[in-house]
This record gives C-alpha cells, structure tokens and sequence, in this order.
C-alpha cells in the first residue's frame, strides 16, 4: 500500500495527495506547532508543506514505506526557512522609525497557561525547551512527540542515525537537568512523576 502510495504521489496523481494528506495532515500539524509554539504558525506550515511536497513529488523513492518522515522532514524546514523570513522582517521593523507605543502580543504560554493549572511548570517546560539547540529541539520533536524511531528521523532530517541518537541523548539530558526545578534538586521524590523524569521516560 505505502508503495503503491509512493509511485502515485511521484507520478502526481491528486486523489493520491489527497489520501497523503488526509492521513499525515494531522502529524504535520503536530510537528508543526511543537517547533513552533504558535497555533497560527502551525497551521501555515501545513499548508506550506503540502505545496513543496507537491513541488518535490518527482523526488520521492518508489520503493519505501510510509511517507510521514519525509513530509515531517519537509516541515521542518519550512518551519527553519519561515523563522528565517521572520528575523530578516524583523530586524528590518526594528530599523524603521517608532510611530507609537508598541502593541502588546500575547504568546503561545500566556495562551495555554488559561487552560491549565499549574503555571510554574509550564513556566519550567519553556524555559527547559529554551535550553535547547534547534538541532537538538527538531530531533526531540520528531522522535519523542511524533514518535519517530532514529531512521526515520534520520530519513526526515537528511543525518546519520547516530547524529540522531547522539542529538536526542544531549536533548534529553538538557531537558531533565533544567525541568527539576531547584527547590527540589537533590531530594528524593514523594511518589509523583516529575517533568524530568517524564522526558527520560519519553520514547524509551
């Protein structure tokens, strides 16, 4: 079937895409926003990445199994190029004379902090994924979140698998060392997972 699905999106064949997108669309998006933090942004990567993956179509192998980590890889570097764009934009605001006070934005935290109740860890997590290299954060996002085993994520990447495994390991250290929030460093828990000990956890 995936086979099949490969040399029908090759030959650029619209039903084809349709069914690609009807089962991958959903991952994209969660790909998507956990790279991005921004549900908006999300959704523009997808349909961005569903236009270079029609763009691409004459470069998918015919032989293969699913197309999820080659779409996955698309994304990401949509997501890389977009964030590109946006400094250059940016930076060229930031050159323009001030014309009134700046407009206030509400980000990605302030707007998931409403739907949940503990503040400080959300806090904790944005501030951990801060510590993060992108490299680092991408390969945490296709194997931990979307569930990428280390080929796939190599395949969806463009990297040797070991640079994958070696990206994840640094991931996850980064990750426990600064979601242990400093009160609590050094003693023994009272039986409640902590946000450490679920990265380590993650995709073992």
């Amino acid at each position: 079937m995936d086979t099949h699905l490969r040399r029908r999106v090759r030959d650029g064949d619209h039903t084809a895409f349709a069914e690609l997108f009807d089962g991958c669309a959903r991952s994209v998006y969660n790909h998507a926003f956990r790279l991005t933090g921004d549900w908006a942004a999300a959704e523009d990567a997808v349909s961005l990445t569903f236009l270079e993956a029609w763009r691409l179509r004459a470069k998918v192998d015919e032989e293969g199994g699913s197309l999820r980590p080659w779409l996955l890889g698309i994304t990401t570097n949509v997501v890389r190029n977009t964030r590109r764009a946006a400094r250059r934009h940016a930076a060229a605001v930031a050159r323009l004379p001030r014309r009134g006070p700046e407009t206030e934005v509400r980000d990605f935290a302030d707007e998931v902090a409403a739907r949940i109740d503990d503040k400080a860890q959300l806090a904790l997590v944005r501030t951990a994924l801060d510590t993060l290299r992108r490299p680092e954060r991408e390969v945490l996002a296709l194997c931990v979140w979307s569930g990428l085993d280390y080929a796939a994520a190599a395949e969806a990447l463009g990297i040797p698998v070991g640079t994958v495994r070696s990206r994840l390991s640094r991931a996850r250290t980064k990750l426990a060392k600064a979601l242990e929030p400093p009160a609590v460093r050094g003693q023994v828990g009272g039986g409640r997972i902590s946000a450490a000990e679920a990265v380590q956890e993650g995709n073992r």
